[in-house]
């Protein structure tokens, strides 16, 4: 208990509550500056929010990616189609335990900001491959027999309304069908469950028999394999076998783990932890000289007022405990609306992000930050007052 009474941040709070009255009389001293300067900040701790929580959501894919599973896509581009016919030669690869192919069908509902993660697969062999998707055995088996046919993810169906027997228009940006257009239609015959991570459920799966066959170009190609093996540990010697079984072909491949894939496949939209790095470093920056002027020039114009305050007796630690304790009040009240709006903010934003939400890491983050942040700016003008010459002070020097 000793040692806590001592804490920073226990002392921090106890200087905010036992000047609170000054402090307050100082941030509405100039109603307006306060309040433009507490929705700057605001601002900037809602972009934060969003940005890291995208960025998780992100990352959780990358991490969710299983060690037992690999990954063939063409060697040059991961765009690059591959012969349908490369399954076969890539089962009987010693420690391949199954293979299963996907093509992604690049589809949009409604609007092109409703993306719908689409794949085309062949649902014999993939579900088999991916356990951790929770399909009930006749939903299975009827979009392996219904050539329209399509299950979606649970996510899926709550965000637009999607039932079983539903038909839904679904627009490619890739794939135009024999009769030019590239507007599809398909059955909803199950809906699927991923309980590992629920952002998964974000995803349409469909019959490529359906597909290649009514699509207008690369027929019988699909854009990559994924692989079961027997242990992770072989990783390494079954994607050689593989890659030698193409090497000088027409359609080379590029085997890699999971994880490697889904990197590559998130780097598509580009380079998200980077471009989130980039732009809350350029906002934290701007930040940081927007309140440390709006500290100093505040206390610039009270340099008399704090003056008064040693004189009756205010020792120098207090009055730079009014400062700190008043940027305090500041940065804190802003960062926790800012990210409060963040976490309300991801719901409305599945449509565009997928399933997102705030990390606790984020929260904790954020508020250490804005304690920085206080720290930062309000130093130098409260080590100025906390060493102001009263005589001076009074005198207008």
């Amino acid at each position: 208990m000793r040692l806590l009474k001592y804490h920073p941040l226990v002392w921090m709070a106890r200087m905010v509550m036992k000047y609170f009255p000054l402090v307050w009389a100082g941030l509405t001293r100039k109603k307006l500056r306060s309040a433009l300067t507490l929705a700057s900040i605001l601002i900037a701790f809602l972009l934060f929010g969003l940005l890291q929580g995208v960025d998780a959501a992100f990352t959780r894919g990358v991490d969710g990616a299983h060690l037992n599973r690999l990954v063939v896509q063409g060697k040059v581009s991961m765009t690059d189609q591959l012969p349908v016919a490369y399954r076969d030669q890539i089962s009987r690869v010693p420690g391949v335990t199954g293979v299963a192919f996907a093509s992604w069908f690049g589809g949009y509902y409604q609007d092109p900001k409703n993306n719908i993660f689409s794949f085309a697969v062949d649902p014999t062999t993939y579900f088999p491959l991916f356990p951790e998707i929770k399909i009930s055995p006749d939903q299975l088996q009827a979009l392996e027999k219904t050539r329209t046919a399509a299950v979606i993810g649970k996510k899926l169906a709550d965000q637009y309304g999607w039932k079983i027997g539903d038909t839904i228009p679904i627009k490619s940006t890739i794939w135009t069908k024999s009769d030019g257009t590239a507007d599809w239609q398909f059955e909803v015959v199950g809906i699927f469950e991923t309980p590992e991570d629920r952002s998964q459920e974000q995803r349409l799966f469909l019959n490529n028999d359906y597909f290649d066959e009514a699509r207008s170009f690369n027929k019988g190609m699909v854009g990559w394999y994924s692989v079961g093996i027997d242990n992770p540990s072989h990783a390494t010697a079954i994607s050689a076998a593989i890659d030698q079984l193409f090497a000088n072909s027409d359609h080379e491949t590029k085997t890699v783990t999971e994880k490697e894939f889904t990197q590559s496949f998130i780097k598509q939209f580009g380079d998200v932890s980077f471009i989130v790095r980039s732009i809350m470093g350029a906002v934290f920056f701007t930040l940081l000289f927007l309140t440390g002027n709006t500290m100093m020039q505040s206390v610039r114009e009270r340099i008399p007022e704090f003056a008064i305050l040693k004189t009756v007796g205010y020792s120098d630690a207090a009055v730079l405990a009014m400062v700190v304790a008043e940027g305090l009040a500041l940065t804190l009240v802003a960062a926790a609306f800012g990210l409060a709006a963040a976490a309300a903010a991801f719901p409305s934003l599945e449509g565009v992000v997928g399933v997102a939400r705030l990390p606790s890491s984020v929260v904790g983050f954020g508020f250490g930050f804005a304690i920085l942040l206080a720290l930062v700016t309000a130093l130098v003008p409260g080590l100025r007052v906390a060493r102001l010459n009263i005589v001076d002070a009074l005198g207008g020097r």
